[in-house]
């Protein structure tokens, strides 16, 4: 028996685990002892992390549509048609014609070269990734009053904290060694407050669970901090010391009384009040966040909220506090951190400085670096969908699932003039595409992922890739040579850190042989430095933390008479993101075979509907046959959907609205109707 330590594949936490395999085949994980964010234990899917690594559906040599059909194909003929192919788009409609998507299950190395492809190689900032879809309004909202869009603290300080405050994050299922990290914390007499209008498991663990109305963040932050100014709670030493612009945050908290925010939040002013006691009053507060908060048309307004309410409190740069939102998946930090971003290099360097642009060019061999702005992943479906992309290059991401709308998002891609993928199952995108390139997966590679805690871990490879399939980084390397460009010929992804490490001045102090055994969390800025486990403690990233006021602006889509409901949409504890791995793991897969939609009991009876029936849930978008769980765990007049079931695809209903500064989609609330089907 062999083992290989390496970290897992799924969610954001950056677990790592023991990959066992018996004459070059996987049988099985453990979990790392002695990693201090996992410490022994893993969540069912880490348990099950092997399973979908030689499912035979993995792909195994590129294909070519010829004649309607995807057909086998040589590597050579592969990579001509790649190129050949985005070369004639750009001839006819300019270099801007052409999107590439990075990806957050793709190390670092290949996030870092997939950007220098587009940007070096072929000419174009057109580079962006699913954070769009997750959490680019915190990289928006961060960065500009923190000067930092990343997790302000550390997985270890949630066993430090007075109070956790949780908003939009069910936790124990998203990332469920942090949901136990928390249910720890409280079993030893931390306090807990939940914000979420469904009962998660997180919510009967704590000492207040705030019901509000999707949509309503803002409201609620604002009264709490309202009542924290008025009541004389706020940290006016730390605020005095190290933030500006505060008189703008209380001029703009002035009409927010609890009991105007408890008239759109559908809360008691009294609970509000009672948050605001508790968070102010608690020596140390930590606030912890995801996509319930992110996936909005305000979502950079619900992220602001969050950063005020912590400057206000002055719970920043210290063990057990700050703002931490959790990565949904494995390396979506780091393909952040990587400059796969359609207005930033590597290290959150701005594309639209030429100091930048030329420090880029002369490593990269000295052509001129475009200064056209890059369009955001979701304007980019857009743009395809009008006719003014027409080609995309897609590596590891399964858009026709994981995008809102999903009409809208199979059209664009229709309309394509060519269509790329780089995968390692033939996802419902992959089988859309005019060439599919076959990836290695996790397990089957070496380099870098970056937890939600900006922790820097190596993976190690322990079996080979099925077939002719290759990992990313050789794949867009032998892209490159076969563009023409000589710049991406490495011996191994040692020698793309060392790259990303000369450019990139928070990563400036990482290298493989510094990773052993459990990385380092940047800022890391030289090979002396030990890494950063607390940001911000003696000043933020930008000097000063900076308030930022709100203003309201309820979800863009509510109820009516024709749909009198309102749909969110999650993950479920056995599935993650799209499917294409989990689905494939058969514990996994025997746990949940299909999509579901939860119904209040109070819903259900007025359509005469029982627990396991079937419904058809319908938007302005589309419509879903699914079967229903009657349940209390959401209000009434709720609806909860995963997405992760191409049979049940919630994300034909949600809408295509985007937040107008970090363009993000409005996930988690649209109107629907449901129906019994008969």
């Amino acid at each position: 028996m062999q083992r290989a330590l390496t970290v897992c594949p799924y969610c954001g936490t950056g677990c790592m685990l023991h990959l066992v395999s018996d004459s070059g085949r996987l049988v099985g994980v453990e979990p790392s002892a002695t990693h201090p964010v996992n410490r022994g234990s893993l969540c069912i899917k880490g348990w099950n992390a092997f399973a979908f690594v030689a499912h035979p559906e993995r792909l195994t040599r590129p294909l070519i549509r010829k004649n309607g059909a995807l057909v086998p194909a040589g590597w050579d003929e592969a990579l001509e048609r790649v190129v050949t192919g985005i070369r004639a788009v750009q001839g006819t409609s300019g270099k801007d014609s052409v999107m590439f998507a990075a990806s957050a299950k793709a190390t670092n190395e290949e996030n870092f070269l997939l950007m220098k492809l587009a940007r070096r190689v072929f000419g174009t900032n057109n580079i962006d990734h699913c954070a769009r879809l997750c959490h680019s309004s915190t990289v928006t909202g961060l960065v500009q009053m923190f000067g930092s869009g990343a997790m302000t603290n550390s997985i270890d300080c949630f066993d430090k904290s007075d109070l956790i405050f949780v908003i939009g994050s069910n936790t124990t299922e998203q990332h469920p060694l942090i949901g136990t990290r928390i249910m720890n914390a409280v079993r030893r007499g931390t306090k807990l407050i939940v914000a979420d209008n469904r009962c998660i498991r997180l919510s009967r663990h704590a000492d207040l669970h705030l019901r509000h109305k999707n949509g309503s963040d803002v409201p609620l932050l604002s009264a709490m901090m309202q009542t924290i100014v008025s009541e004389g709670l706020a940290d006016t030493e730390f605020i005095s010391a190290r933030t500006e612009n505060y008189g703008a945050l209380v001029e703009s908290l002035a009409g927010w009384s609890p009991e105007m925010a408890a008239s759109i939040t559908g809360l008691a002013a009294e609970e509000i009040v009672q948050a605001a006691r508790m968070f102010a009053g608690a020596r140390s507060a930590m606030i912890v966040y995801a996509m319930g908060i992110t996936q909005h048309s305000h979502g950079v307004d619900n992220v602001r909220c969050c950063a005020n309410l912590a400057m206000l409190t002055g719970n920043i740069g210290r063990p057990g506090t700050g703002v931490n939102p959790l990565r949904g998946q494995n390396n979506v930090q780091g393909a952040c951190d990587m400059g796969a971003l359609p207005d930033m290099y590597s290290g959150y360097q701005r594309a639209a400085d030429p100091d930048v642009r030329s420090k880029f060019a002369l490593a990269w061999g000295g052509e001129p670096l475009p200064d056209t702005p890059g369009l955001p992943l979701t304007l980019a479906m857009n743009a395809a969908h009008s006719g003014s992309i027409r080609a995309m290059f897609i590596m590891g991401e399964n858009p026709i699932l994981s995008d809102p709308d999903q009409g809208h998002a199979r059209a664009a891609l229709e309309r394509l003039d060519l269509l790329v993928v780089q995968d390692i199952f033939l996802t419902e995108t992959a089988r859309m595409a005019d060439v599919v390139l076959p990836a290695a997966c996790y397990a089957e590679k070496d380099g870098t992922f970056t937890s939600t805690e900006r922790r820097v871990q190596l993976l190690r490879k322990a079996c080979d890739p099925p077939g002719d399939a290759r990992p990313d980084w050789q794949i867009i390397a032998a892209l490159a040579k076969s563009a023409g460009y000589s710049g991406m010929e490495y011996n191994g992804t040692a020698e793309i850190m060392e790259e990303i490490s000369r450019l990139s001045p928070i990563y400036g102090g990482i290298s493989h042989d510094r990773l052993t055994p459990y990385g380092l969390q940047w800022p890391c800025p030289d090979h002396n430095h030990p890494g950063t486990p607390i940001l911000h403690v003696k000043g933020f990233s930008r000097g000063v933390g900076r308030f930022m006021p709100v203003a309201y602006r309820g979800p863009a889509e509510i109820p009516d008479k024709e749909y009198p409901l309102t749909l969110t949409t999650g993950r479920t504890y056995f599935h993650w993101h799209t499917g294409s791995m989990t689905r494939r793991s058969h514990l996994l897969e025997r746990e949940e075979r299909e999509g579901f939609v939860e119904v209040n009991p109070a819903d259900a009876g007025r359509i005469n509907l029982r627990d396991g029936e079937s419904v058809v849930v319908s938007s302005r978008r589309g419509k879903v046959f699914v079967r229903a769980r009657l349940t209390e765990i959401v209000p009434e007049g709720v609806l909860f959907m995963p997405f992760h079931f191409a049979e049940n695809a919630a994300n034909a209903l949600t809408n295509n609205v985007l937040d107008q500064e970090s363009h993000i989609p409005e996930f988690k609330i649209c109107a629907v109707r449901m129906e019994r089907v008969p």
